[in-house]
């Protein structure tokens, strides 16, 4: 099945229009779901609307309201937030150009793939995406869609061009609030030095196939054998990472540091290899036997 195009139009830069559609660049992961069961009967919990001292409601009944102060609510019928909707423009009109380091990771949203909509596009298409990527800029716009404005950037991404939708100034949290007790301080030079060598020694090009997510995959594995167990509880071990110590609070940073680069063994694997050791007395306890 073809993938449904999120938005069709042209991207208009100045008198250049460029007919384009515009798909999901991501998709929902392979996380997993749960409904809530009752127990006793073995069947899924079902959800009612229900107001305080009255019960459960008509949907019929339901308006929406928003909240101005505790308990105070102003009214809108469906009519009303409709009005106010904008209209579905086709055109995305890039008004500005700027630095793609000056767009804080913060902003990025969602990302979309932007295709030429047929062979009479696909040449201006390539003089935009060639553009932005010699002047190694992002361009900006407002993107409308189902009634709604979203801010945008594009910039290109291999043979084609990446849209994304960013986020306004007020959806963002100042990060002062968060980090004015972070100290301002120089670190020490040998403590930066070897933490600069072991992300060197750690450096490589990112591949997301090497990550997985543990969680849902022992998740999956807790659902196969409970299933097979026919309702039997079963438990998954989750083994802790190896040379992290719980124990202790205190971290010697610059020993810590050292280890890491030099690749030392954690005490885990020193017990490890002292574990054969203490099968001795077996062996002993079979010769008497055998004896």
């Amino acid at each position: 099945m073809a993938a449904r195009a999120y938005w069709k139009g042209q991207i208009r830069l100045a008198l250049v229009s460029i007919p384009v559609e515009i798909y999901p660049a991501t998709k929902s992961g392979a996380g997993i779901s749960f409904r809530q069961i009752h127990e006793p009967s073995g069947k899924p919990i079902r959800y009612e609307k229900i107001v305080p001292g009255i019960g459960a409601i008509d949907t019929d009944d339901i308006i929406k309201g928003y909240e101005t102060s505790k308990g105070n609510y102003v009214l809108l019928e469906d009519e009303e937030i409709e009005a106010v909707k904008l209209e579905s423009k086709r055109t995305l009109e890039l008004v500005q150009f700027v630095d793609a380091s000056d767009i804080d990771i913060l902003y990025y949203a969602k990302p979309y793939y932007v295709v030429p909509a047929d062979e009479l596009a696909e040449e201006a298409y390539i003089v935009l995406r060639e553009a932005l990527r010699r002047t190694k800029k992002v361009g900006l716009g407002q993107l409308s869609v189902r009634g709604q404005e979203q801010l945008v950037g594009l910039r290109p991404c291999g043979r084609g061009l990446v849209l994304e939708v960013l986020r306004y100034a007020d959806e963002v949290n100042k990060a002062a609030n968060y980090f004015r007790d972070v100290g301002n301080g120089k670190p020490d030079a040998d403590l930066l030095d070897l933490a600069e060598t072991l992300i060197d020694k750690k450096s490589g090009k990112f591949d997301a196939s090497d990550y997985h997510n543990h969680y849902v995959d022992a998740l999956k594995r807790v659902i196969a054998k409970k299933a097979k167990a026919k309702g039997k509880k079963v438990l998954e071990d989750v083994e802790e990472p190896a040379g992290i110590d719980r124990g202790s609070n205190v971290i010697d940073l610059m020993a810590a540091l050292k280890a890491s680069v030099e690749g030392r063994k954690s005490a885990p694997d020193k017990a490890a290899r002292k574990e054969p050791a203490k099968k001795a007395p077996a062996k002993k306890a079979a010769a008497k036997k055998r004896a």
